[in-house]
């Protein structure tokens, strides 16, 4: 079985992950899997609960969507993975379950007005999560390519599978 690829998009909430997402898995060759915390709300599979109950069941949503995005890495899925570090713990746990992988960690990154536009945009987010987000998120990590989600998502695409294809790995997750 040929080693899985985990392109790991990191950003603030409306960065431009999943439009650059978007744009990798159709300049992609093969089957691409797409997985983020926002695909598991849309669809129905998260409770709907509030928000006292999603703080004490967060740390097991988040811990099962770590160990689904490996999963389906172990089975030899290819997976674009949109996540947010924003708890402690979580590097050092997604750096053992993603050990196996060719990950490609990717910072992507966008102006603190932009961000509040799109939020605002949206409609779908706490008004306020992409500021928090900002300026905390890119702290202390090491990215193997960082892109601007500011720019056409296509050629950041592009950006993106060249830095994949070079085999070059710097971040955090280069084992």
């Amino acid at each position: 079985m040929k080693l899985a690829t985990i392109i790991f998009l990191h950003g603030p909430s409306s960065s431009g992950k999943s439009t650059l997402a978007q744009a990798l898995r159709a300049q992609w060759t093969g089957p691409l899997w797409h997985l983020s915390l926002d695909h598991l709300r849309d669809s129905g599979a998260l409770p709907d609960v509030s928000a006292k109950v999603w703080a004490e069941i967060r740390p097991t949503v988040f811990d099962g969507l770590h160990r689904l995005v490996a999963g389906a890495a172990a089975a030899g899925n290819d997976v674009i993975f949109e996540h947010i570090l924003d708890t402690p713990g979580w590097v050092a746990d997604l750096k053992d379950l993603f050990s196996p992988f060719d990950v490609l960690f990717v910072g992507v990154h966008c102006g603190l007005d932009e961000l509040a536009r799109r939020e605002a945009a949206r409609g779908d987010r706490r008004q306020g999560s992409a500021a928090d987000d900002f300026e905390t998120v890119h702290q202390g990590r090491i990215y193997d390519v960082e892109l601007d989600g500011t720019q056409d998502a296509a050629v950041n695409a592009a950006t993106l599978l060249r830095a994949w294809k070079s085999g070059i790995r710097r971040s955090e997750f280069a084992s």
